[in-house]
């Protein structure tokens, strides 16, 4: 064997008690699991506990790792495979019109691309592009927003029928190529024009190729209860698995309101639905400072919406929306300026409001305009109840919906999984340990259709995670956002040492995870 793993004790994923063992490997996979193993390579694992590597179910890594060999941010977590594509919103498919779109629309996610070398249109040349090799293993979801801006573009209507055959063409060529299922950012433009037929329409093309939906729904504020029953019915009417993007109840209205939402997912569940949902273990969510204009300011682009936002009775239309109406940008709910706070700018010079709340519409105008709508927010309306129910049910996984960009970001992109094992389990008792594995490995597997990754099983990938589970924990802070966790020293990659001994190796084992082709032609 290449490297046997002495001693550790092995959490294996399955929510089974820890055991003691050597692992050992070969050939970028589990050999053997016993006593008493030998191989070239001997690592004392010391006391350490042995997972499968963590799965990050919602990662806002499209760019990321193509700019950044080491990725730290996730590897240091312990993250060997994370699922971008998510909200809707990414790189592929495009032409040459719609990713200069695309680029502008979330610049506040992924910066503006200029330092990327664009050289695929379609997912399949995304794919290959990350196959040349990436710092952990990355599976894609097909952005519902981009095919839509594709196919139709950045207008309020409905698809006509050439457009809407457009659309699921390329969400079938897409999942032949390697996607694993469909994403949707519903409060965000152009993906939240299209009504729930449309959508069903494309979870038809999805299901037949044994994928999966994973929508950012219509609302988590006002109206969250509805939004999630309302993804549900769409899911069971199309006959396509969900998953349910971030999955939290924000805003005032929803505090406390997580066990109605674990009614309705258990209803569902036990009728037979296929659903499965991601958190994050904080409370303050982010996004883009622009996605919280009401959706008809933002219809035609992000030029259209820059000129609207400089015309000043629309402008006085859009603060009335913003700060009165509640805008649908804004999951529905007036807009508290305190709980806003500037995490990252594209523009140096507005760099002085990085760390500061937002007090009124005027600075929220100025930022928008000065920065080109790239400006990167935290929204502190969550709460500690919801997230805590949540994470403890029986369809949950991790994901860290970590937004890498900005001078301030949120602390979630570095610290996630650490938080949920020091925290969560150690701390707060939550969760067990063994639980909690589960819920950041087998389970997401088990969602992404993968059967070779998720356990500590052999024959299975060699995807790997050493921590000490007496002291790992979040170094992430509001304050210092991109400190690394402690008490992980170790991280495998297909078999090789990407993190040893706490320090980023040059190892690029990551590749594309791709679903196999279903035996299925275009719908």
């Amino acid at each position: 064997m290449d490297t046997v793993i002495r001693g550790a004790r092995v959490v294996d994923g399955t929510g089974r008690p820890a055991y003691r063992a050597d692992v050992g490997l070969s050939a970028g996979r589990i050999a053997a699991i016993g006593p008493r193993l030998s191989g070239r390579q001997t690592v004392d694992a010391g006391g350490l506990t042995l997972a499968p590597g963590f799965i990050d179910m919602h990662a806002h890594s499209d760019l990321a790792l193509l700019r950044d060999p080491d990725h730290s941010a996730k590897l240091a977590q312990g993250v060997t495979l994370e699922v971008i594509g998510q909200d809707g919103l990414s790189y592929a498919p495009v032409d040459d019109r719609t990713l200069a779109a695309v680029r502008q629309a979330i610049a506040g996610w992924n910066g503006d691309g200029s330092d990327i070398d664009f050289g695929w249109r379609s997912v399949g040349g995304y794919l290959d592009r990350l196959d040349e090799g990436i710092a952990c293993n990355a599976a894609y979801l097909i952005p519902q927003g981009t095919v839509r801006m594709l196919a139709v573009g950045w207008e309020d209507r409905p698809a006509t029928g050439a457009e809407l055959a457009r659309m699921r063409q390329l969400v079938a060529e897409g999942l032949e190529q390697g996607a694993v299922g469909l994403s949707s950012g519903l409060t965000y433009t152009p993906g939240m024009y299209a009504s729930n037929d449309e959508l069903a329409e494309l979870c038809r093309v999805v299901a037949r190729h044994d994928g999966y939906y994973c929508p950012h729904h219509r609302s988590y504020g006002a109206g969250a209860l509805e939004a999630y029953a309302e993804m549900i019915e769409l899911a069971r009417t199309a006959g396509c698995a969900l998953h349910l993007a971030h999955a939290t109840l924000n805003f005032g209205v929803n505090r406390g309101r997580a066990p109605e939402l674990l009614a309705l997912l258990d209803a569902a569940l036990d009728a037979g639905a296929d659903i499965s949902l991601d958190s994050y273990p904080y409370l303050p969510g982010c996004t883009t400072l622009a996605a919280l204009l009401p959706s008809w300011a933002t219809e035609g682009g992000p030029e259209a919406a820059l000129t609207r936002l400089r015309d000043p009775a629309t402008r006085a239309r859009i603060r009335h929306d913003l700060e009165v109406t509640g805008s649908d940008g804004c999951h529905g709910v007036p807009v508290e300026w305190e709980t806003i706070e500037i995490s990252g700018v594209g523009e140096p010079r507005l760099a002085p409001f990085v760390g500061r709340r937002l007090t009124s519409f005027d600075q929220a105008w100025h930022l928008l305009t000065e920065d080109r709508l790239g400006t990167t927010i935290l929204q502190h309306v969550g709460h500690e109840e919801n997230v805590r129910a949540l994470m403890r049910h029986r369809a949950h996984t991790g994901g860290s919906d970590g937004i890498l960009r900005g001078d301030k970001p949120h602390p979630r992109a570095y610290g996630t999984f650490p938080r949920y094992l020091g925290h969560y389990v150690r701390e707060l008792g939550v969760l067990s340990l063994e639980e909690c594995v589960a819920h950041l490995t087998s389970r997401p597997a088990a969602r992404l259709r993968l059967p070779d990754r998720g356990l500590v099983r052999e024959g299975y990938r060699a995807d790997l995670v050493l921590f000490d589970h007496e002291t790992v924990s979040a170094g992430a802070s509001y304050e210092r956002p991109r400190t690394r966790p402690t008490g992980i020293p170790h991280v495998l990659v297909d078999g090789r040492f990407a993190v040893r001994d706490g320090r980023r190796t040059d190892v690029l084992a990551g590749r594309s995870v791709r679903r196999a082709p279903a035996r299925t032609g275009h719908a």
